[in-house]
């Protein structure tokens, strides 16, 4: 029996994997990047989706297929992988869904979705509940190809959308290793005052946005009980993320800021133990976006 399924990023199946065996929960097979599991469903951060209800259902016939389905509920993401052009039928059958991409702050949808997928030409796996709101995980927006300096800030952007939250104009918000600037353009554009800290220049457009200040040294030699607290300590920093680890952690003993958003950047192998520990802070969220690359987010919010 199939308890649970995670969905990993392409190339990131040996970590959803190690996911699963720190967690304790079996590995039954993989379903293209879709780990199935006989256990119920266990945090996983390297999953960029999880179907936390699956079950296998029978589909002698196309029509059979789509009209089990919108029985059990009306909303359906489709995770295509085998039998393309049946599967293509059973989804032509079904209400579809509209995946239209978001325009940052806009909340993540709210409607009810589930998953499925064929294992077999007459049997589908299907999950009426899963983990993200998004279709297959992928949450894409309408981007600004004219704005930023580069794409960093998607993966901010889809950070905050996953929490639910983002800094409010006028909340003051610190951005740890800002070059070139796509987090600062971001924060800047919802009214936040950001002081920008890099020991590299900002890009010059960003740097003269209202509410923008630039403090051109390293963001490891700030001490945090001299600094004035800010509503959002923001990183995106390329170093070990034992590193970072240490650096939240001064800044959370001294109560200098209130909300982290902070990208874990692994260079070489994966440091499982050291994203284990952002994980084990008391209600941190630790999750591979569909926007990261080998790297995880870390969100601690107030």
């Amino acid at each position: 029996m199939i308890r649970s399924a995670y969905l990993a990023a392409e190339g990131f199946e040996r970590d959803l994997e190690e996911d699963l065996r720190r967690a304790g929960a079996r590995l039954g097979a993989w379903h293209g990047r879709l780990a199935l599991s006989p256990d119920t469903p266990v945090p996983a951060p390297w999953a960029l989706d999880v179907w936390t209800d699956p079950r296998e259902i029978p589909a002698p016939s196309v029509k059979a297929g789509a009209d089990a389905l919108r029985a059990i509920q009306r909303n359906w993401s489709h995770y295509p992988l085998l039998h393309h052009r049946r599967s293509a039928l059973i989804a032509d059958r079904l209400p579809p869904v509209k995946a239209r991409p978001l325009v940052f702050p806009e909340p993540a949808p709210g409607a009810h979705l589930g998953a499925w997928t064929l294992l077999a030409p007459e049997r589908m796996l299907a999950s009426p509940t899963k983990a993200s709101p998004f279709v297959n995980g992928e949450v894409r927006f309408a981007e600004d190809r004219e704005g930023p300096p580069s794409r960093a800030y998607l993966k901010l952007w889809e950070a905050l959308t996953r929490i639910g939250r983002h800094p409010q104009p006028g909340e003051t918000c610190l951005d740890l290793g800002a070059s070139p600037g796509g987090w600062t353009w971001a924060l800047a554009r919802l009214g936040a005052r950001v002081t920008a800290v890099d020991k590299a220049p900002l890009d010059p457009a960003i740097a003269a946005m209202p509410g923008v200040s630039c403090r051109q040294e390293s963001a490891f030699g700030l001490d945090p009980r001299q600094e004035v607290p800010v509503d959002w300590l923001f990183s995106d920093i390329i170093c070990y993320p034992a590193r970072l680890l240490a650096l939240v952690q001064r800044w959370r003993e001294a109560g200098a800021a209130r909300n982290f958003v902070c990208t874990l950047k692994f260079q070489g192998e994966t440091d499982h133990d050291t994203a284990a520990a952002f994980a084990a802070i008391p209600g941190a969220q630790v999750f591979h976006g569909f926007h990261n690359k080998h790297e995880l987010t870390f969100a601690l919010l107030a």
